[in-house]
């Protein structure tokens, strides 16, 4: 009920004449192409909407008067684009218009021009032919409303999903099975004695049952035939944003919407073009699936009929078979009817599973083009998909849909060019199958096990199964105990194209370290580069006959062919984890593939190594315990000289080795008293300081730090006495004699970082003080003549002796001595102004105080204060 101004104002606005509209629309149409805006346009606006409100019949306005209140939809004032918005909310669109909009100015699809464009859009379904211009509108549809979909949901009522899913339903299920205008088989001269249209036809050439889908061909489509594709392009889009579970909401279901999008989105981008004029098509064998996006001056010349380009999302067949014996008749066709008593929402989703099961059972048809293989491939993922988004919103379908999916499972399973089509497949079963209780290791031991080993080098497969892993990381950790132990054959992937699939990695590396796989997934690393070089052999192998003249000329060729080293090879391309072990043998292995180290691929997968040893390194302290820590510790040193022959990749993973060997001494201290047996061979072993210079560095400074009873009880003076001579004997050597030939001095950092750990050492146990004070004092006596030989730039030579004679300064005084080489921790650390134990805090409250005192004094003393006040 209306108040009674209202309602006399409704029976004005309806009463108004003709003339006089024409009158308001013109005075209208000046006001708005003003500069400014103000209260007598906005009251017109008002007026204008209560007109075409108050209309029993939808208004068609001035083109002009429309122009002007489509701007105002970009309008800055919201009042303007409220008013706007209301007005074009209740006319019909334009049937025909010349003139162009400003991009700029029009391209912005806000939420009031979603609004608009939808309320005509929507209108123009159910329209009358009299009521305005629908039949160049409903083609264009369901694109813009994808595109509003997908850049402004929240334009879209409750009434308009009510109203879209009840048309979807229609269409989907209720197209028609005959053959469009063009599909007359008459011959050029039959006039009216042309024959009755034939019905369409299965992609195997027989003629179809009572059931239209996107896999049924013909030489021509109906109009509710097009509509039946678009409906399917934008189906799952639909069910994800506007079906789901009770109480959700648009943002909720962002992400699932996304991950499912995801997992057909290659195979479903085939190259498309059409053309379509009436009832005629001229049609090639491809598909699309993803609607593009629509801008608002391009839905505005759909809604004129103005738009010169085909649909923006179309399925297009061509079939030029004449011959259909037989016909077909779907198991879905002859399903209840009982669907028609269920709610808009349910009864679409209930048509979605009839029509993704009628395409299974079209695509197990044998297609006589390729294309049409690859139009069924692409279909097929994109019913899966839908199928699991219907069961996601309603678990009761699972029952009913689990049945196909295995099915399908079954029949694609044993060929590997199904594979891109399986992953849907997985995704269901990862979703469902524990609903379901059924058995899912075969869909694992097929997409975790032949597909990595056997596919390696798809990169479309690499691309879609790594993003099913990491989109789904958290439920194939939790459901998929296959996905650890085969790590090794996912690290195919990163060994063939790094660059491609680093990023995947960088995600799901830290899931694969676990206790019982961080050793192996260590080695594995570190080898990344060998087992490039082995796929790459592997491939060549396949590829070129024994007899082939281009391999005899490598050795690694020959050596993967040789039987007696098959298992070492074989290790390498292990498709689980805890498959044996060749340390032993590693060596061997990696002198057979020296000549690889300057392949480009193996170059480029050895470049990524650094990047994941780091991530391997910050995963492996967050699950492994002390104990499992020391073995990681123990393989560092023992790869450090089992690497692949190439001088930059030795570096880099040296200098990884050094940077996590601080960070774990760090975090557990008592790990250098653990491998402590280990740590002094390695750094008693002079050839180190020359091989190795980084890690060796680095595991003298460990032991010079951490090798301390301040750190772990269990260190014994015996313990420190053992480190000292085994370090005292290294740099004598080192500073006595000349380097062996072929080999460079040693790095000063070396010989400085010896001297500052026997010196912490003799802190810690003074005995020991005469016997560095002696070392360092012969070193400076050795270098006072001039030159030496294990030294060739003459300042760090200068730097050498300078740190020498501090030290032995440092160490006549014990005690200073071990205050300075051996700070307890809040000394390193130094938290003066946060710990209130200490008198710094208190001192500087105070010097605060007084600071904060003497500036209050000074600005309310008018003269300056006497050079004799105290403060």
């Amino acid at each position: 009920m209306y108040s009674n101004g209202t309602e006399s104002l409704i029976k004005q606005a309806r009463e108004i004449q003709e003339s006089e509209l024409q009158k308001f629309y013109s005075r209208l149409i000046k006001l708005l192409q003003g500069k400014e805006h103000g209260h007598e346009t906005i009251d017109s606006l008002q007026r204008l909407r209560l007109i075409v409100f108050a209309t029993k019949y939808t208004r068609t306005l001035p083109p002009e008067l429309h122009k002007s209140l489509l701007s105002l939809l970009s309008s800055p004032v919201e009042q303007l684009q409220v008013l706007s918005s209301a007005v074009l909310r209740e006319t019909l669109p334009l049937a025909a218009q010349a003139e162009n909009y400003n991009q700029d100015g029009n391209s912005q699809l806000n939420t009031h021009a979603a609004a608009v464009l939808l309320a005509q859009l929507l209108r123009g379904l159910d329209n009358r032919p009299s009521e305005g211009p629908t039949t160049h509108l409903l083609p264009h549809t369901l694109p813009i409303v994808n595109s509003i979909l997908t850049h402004s949901p929240e334009s879209l009522t409750e009434d308009n999903v009510t109203l879209l899913s009840k048309k979807l339903v229609d269409w989907l299920r209720y197209a028609s099975t005959t053959q469009g205008g063009g599909a007359s088989s008459g011959g050029f001269f039959t006039g009216s004695r042309s024959r009755q249209p034939l019905p369409i036809a299965e992609l195997d050439g027989t003629v179809s049952g009572d059931f239209f889908t996107v896999l049924c061909v013909g030489q021509g489509f109906t109009e509710d035939q097009w509509m039946n594709v678009y409906s399917f392009s934008m189906l799952r889009h639909w069910l994800l944003t506007f079906h789901s579970v009770p109480g959700g909401t648009i943002a909720d279901t962002a992400n699932r919407l996304q991950l499912s999008l995801s997992l057909s989105h290659s195979i479903s981008n085939v190259c498309f073009y059409s053309n379509t004029n009436d009832n005629c098509c001229s049609m090639s064998r491809t598909c699309f699936f993803e609607l593009e996006p629509v801008t608002m001056a391009t839905a505005q010349l759909v809604l004129r009929g103005q738009s010169s380009s085909p649909p923006l999302a179309t399925c297009c067949f061509a079939d030029d078979r004449s011959e259909m014996d037989g016909s077909v008749v779907s198991v879905v066709s002859v399903t209840s009817s009982s669907s028609r008593l269920l709610p808009p929402k349910e009864r679409l989703r209930e048509k979605a599973f009839q029509y993704c099961q009628r395409l299974v059972e079209q695509s197990d048809r044998k297609a006589q083009k390729k294309t049409d293989g690859d139009l069924q491939k692409a279909c097929l993922v994109e019913a899966v998909c839908i199928l699991d988004s219907v069961c996601v919103e309603d678990p009761s379908f699972v029952y009913r849909v689990f049945p196909c999916i295995k099915a399908l499972f079954g029949r694609l399973s044993s060929d590997l060019s199904f594979a891109r089509v399986l992953l849907p497949v997985a995704q269901f079963y990862l979703n469902h199958g524990e609903m379901a209780a059924v058995d899912c290791d075969c869909v694992w031991n097929l997409v975790l096990g032949r597909f990595p080993a056997e596919l390696f080098n798809d990169p479309f497969l690499a691309h879609e199964l790594l993003r099913f892993l990491r989109l789904n990381l958290e439920n194939v950790q939790l459901r998929v105990p296959q996905y650890i132990r085969h790590f090794p054959n996912l690290l195919k992937f990163l060994a063939w194209d790094s660059p491609a699939v680093i990023d995947d990695f960088v995600d799901l590396l830290p899931s694969m370290v676990t206790s019982g796989t961080a050793l192996e997934l260590l080695h594995t690393l570190l080898d990344l580069p060998c087992l490039s070089a082995t796929l790459l052999l592997q491939h060549r192998s396949m590829c070129l006959p024994i007899s082939d003249p281009g391999g005899r000329n490598l050795a690694s060729v020959n050596a993967f062919r040789n039987p007696s080293f098959r298992g070492l090879f074989l290790f390498l391309l292990r498709g689980e984890a805890g498959a044996g072990d060749t340390i032993d043998r590693l060596s061997t292995l990696l002198e057979l593939l020296s000549e690889a180290a300057d392949w480009p691929r193996v170059v480029q997968c050895a470049q990524t190594v650094p990047i994941l040893l780091h991530i391997f390194f910050n995963a492996v302290v967050n699950v492994a315990d002390r104990t499992l820590l020391g073995q990681v510790l123990l393989v560092t040193l023992e790869r450090s000289s089992l690497l692949l022959n190439s001088p930059k990749y030795i570096t880099e993973i040296h200098r990884v080795f050094s940077r996590q060997l601080i960070n774990l001494c760090k975090l557990h201290p008592s790990l250098v008293i653990d491998q402590s047996h280990e740590l002094l061979e390695f750094a008693g072993a002079t050839s180190n300081v020359y091989n190795k210079q980084e890690v060796y560095t680095h595991v003298v400074l460990v032991l010079g730090e951490y090798l301390s009873v301040s750190y772990d009880s269990r260190c014994s003076t015996k313990l420190i006495t053992s480190c000292f001579e085994t370090l005292e004997a290294v740099l004598f050597e080192i500073t006595s004699s000349a380097p062996h030939p072929g080999t460079g001095c040693p790095a000063p950092r070396a010989i400085t970082t010896l001297m500052s750990a026997l010196a912490k050492l003799a802190s810690r146990s003074h005995d020991l003080i005469p016997r560095v004070s002696l070392l360092l004092s012969k070193l400076r006596n050795v270098s006072s003549g001039g030159s030496v030989s294990w030294c060739e730039d003459d300042e760090d030579l200068d730097s050498v002796l300078t740190l020498g004679e501090e030290l032995c300064a440092l160490l006549k005084m014990p005690g200073v001595a071990q205050s300075v080489l051996n700070p307890p921790a809040h000394v390193t650390a130094p938290r003066w102004h946060q710990d209130t134990n200490v008198a710094m805090p208190l001192q500087l409250r105070a010097l605060t105080r007084l600071t904060q005192a003497h500036a209050s004094h000074a600005q309310h003393t008018p003269t300056s204060p006497s050079p004799h006040t105290s403060t």
